[in-house]
C-alpha cells in the first residue's frame, strides 16, 4: 500500500473518530469501563505530551495520530482529539519546522498580497507567522510562510466541516447546514472571502452591524450563487440543520478557518 492510501485512510479514520466525539451521546457506566484507556494509549499519551513539552511537535502529533487510531475507544480519546487538534493549530500558526514551511526573501516588488497568492496561502495567515502588526514588508526581510493544500470536507448528516491538508486531517469543526435538506451537495470552489459581511436579504441590505445580520464576521462565498460558509448570531443553533441552504459556524471558529484558506479552496459537501 502506497503512502498516500494510508493518509487517505489515517484522515477517513481520524474524521469517524472526531465526528464520533461530537455527536456522542453520554456513556453508561459500562461503556465507560469497556472504553477505559488501556496501558499502551495511556503510555502513548505520556509520550506526547512529552515530546510537545520539548517542543517536538512534529514527533508528539504522530503519536496523537497512532492513538486515535489504534484506541478509539480509549476514555480519553476526546482529550486527545481536542489536543491534536490544537498542536495542528499550532504548528501552521507558527511556522514551525515543517515540509510545509518555506523561508522567502522579500524581493523587490513583493507584497503580502503577491506572496499569498504565489504559496496559496492568506495574508492573515503570513502576518500570524511572522508577528507583523501591519501589511508592510521590507527588501531582504524573510518571511516563513506556511504552503500547504487546505481543502474543506462538509458533512450534512453528521453537521461537521472537516478541514483538511491534503489528505490529513487538521480540525473538525461542529456546523450548521440547510433546513429541508437545503445545502448543495458537490464539489465548489471559495471564490470570494469578505470580513464582517453585508447582508442582502430580498433586496433589504442589512449592514455588518445590525443584530439582524446572520452571516456573523465572515463571508466564503462558493462558485454557487447564494451558497457559503459565514458565521452566526445564533451560536446556539449550530450542530443543527437550520439555515437557507450555507453552512453555518460560530464566530470565533469561521474567523479561524478564513484566515486559513486562501480563494480557490476546494469544498466537498456530502448528505
Amino acid at each position: 500500500m502506497d503512502k498516500k492510501a494510508i493518509a487517505i485512510g489515517v484522515g477517513v479514520v481520524v474524521v469517524i473518530i472526531a465526528v464520533a466525539i461530537l455527536a456522542k451521546n453520554q456513556k453508561t457506566a459500562e461503556e465507560t469501563q469497556v472504553g477505559a484507556a488501556s496501558p499502551n494509549a495511556k503510555q502513548l499519551y505520556s509520550q506526547a505530551v512529552a515530546l510537545k513539552k520539548d517542543h517536538k511537535l512534529a514527533e508528539a502529533r504522530e503519536i496523537y495520530q497512532k492513538i486515535l487510531l489504534e484506541y478509539p475507544n480509549a476514555d480519553n480519546v476526546e482529550t486527545v482529539q481536542r489536543e491534536a487538534e490544537d498542536l495542528n493549530m499550532n504548528m501552521i500558526f507558527s511556522a514551525g519546522p515543517s515540509d510545509n514551511v518555506v523561508v522567502h526573501e522579500v524581493q523587490s516588488g513583493d507584497t503580502l498580497g503577491k506572496l499569498a497568492k504565489k504559496y496559496n496561502t492568506t495574508v492573515e495567515l503570513i502576518k500570524r507567522n511572522n508577528n507583523l502588526a501591519g501589511d508592510t514588508i521590507s527588501l531582504g526581510q524573510k518571511l516563513r510562510i506556511w504552503r500547504g493544500h487546505f481543502n474543506i470536507y462538509v458533512d450534512k448528516s453528521q453537521n461537521v466541516l472537516t478541514l483538511k491538508n491534503d489528505n490529513e486531517v487538521v480540525k473538525v469543526y461542529r456546523v450548521s447546514t440547510g433546513a429541508n435538506n437545503g445545502t448543495p451537495v458537490g464539489k465548489f470552489k471559495i471564490v470570494n472571502k469578505l470580513v464582517d459581511p453585508v447582508w442582502f436579504n430580498r433586496g433589504v441590505v442589512v449592514p455588518p452591524e445590525s443584530p439582524s445580520n446572520v452571516l456573523g464576521s465572515r463571508w466564503m462565498g462558493f462558485d454557487l450563487p447564494g451558497y457559503g460558509i459565514h458565521g452566526t448570531i445564533d451560536p446556539e443553533t449550530i450542530g443543527q440543520q437550520v439555515t437557507a441552504g450555507c453552512v453555518r459556524m460560530r464566530n470565533e471558529e469561521v474567523e479561524e478557518l478564513y484566515s486559513l484558506v486562501p480563494v480557490n479552496t476546494e469544498v466537498t459537501i456530502v448528505d
